[in-house]
């Protein structure tokens, strides 16, 4: 195992596993991502991406899942206070990209329900521990976290992002 960004990796691997990176990555960097993970693969390789997703706005309207000021307000916070310049691929991006570089996807798996609760756990912990967290950090920065755990567990449940597992074998 080594714990490495993948532009510092120059070996052949028969499988990789990817967790929670590819949403940091942007969309800029997506093709060479793929390029560059199809090239460490060998023919009969296999890659877990496991990402979180944003619905495309198409399909939110189609779904009925209104986009109201408190969710832009929310999204505004993410974007400046969170992760300044991200932007969460959607589904259709990543396969898309991923079969630019010869893979062929095999299974995906929404992981949505399971991410609501665990943020909902993990509001919960840092609020049973808020003297501490407030005393360690601030106040300031436990609201901030509060408000970021609280509003992405509601972005999970309502239905705007999603974690999935996208099983992709190389296309032979």
């Amino acid at each position: 195992m080594l714990l490495a960004g993948w532009e510092e990796f120059d070996e052949r691997v028969d499988r990789i596993v990817s967790i929670g990176a590819f949403e940091h990555f942007g969309p800029d960097r997506y093709d060479d991502f793929f390029r560059f993970t199809r090239r460490a693969l060998p023919d009969d390789g296999v890659m877990l991406l496991h990402t979180i997703t944003a619905i495309h706005p198409r399909y939110a309207h189609e779904r009925g899942i209104p986009l109201t000021f408190e969710l832009a307000k929310f999204i505004k916070f993410i974007l400046t206070e969170i992760f300044p310049g991200g932007r969460l691929p959607t589904i259709e991006m990543v396969e898309e990209h991923a079969q630019r570089a010869s893979f062929h996807l095999t299974r995906r798996q929404s992981l949505q329900p399971h991410y609501a609760r665990t943020l909902d756990l993990w509001a919960a912990n840092l609020e049973a521990n808020r003297e501490e967290a407030i005393r360690m950090q601030s106040q300031e920065v436990y609201d901030r976290y509060m408000r970021y755990l609280t509003g992405c567990a509601n972005l999970f449940r309502v239905g705007y992002t999603d974690v999935n597992q996208f099983t992709l074998h190389v296309a032979g």
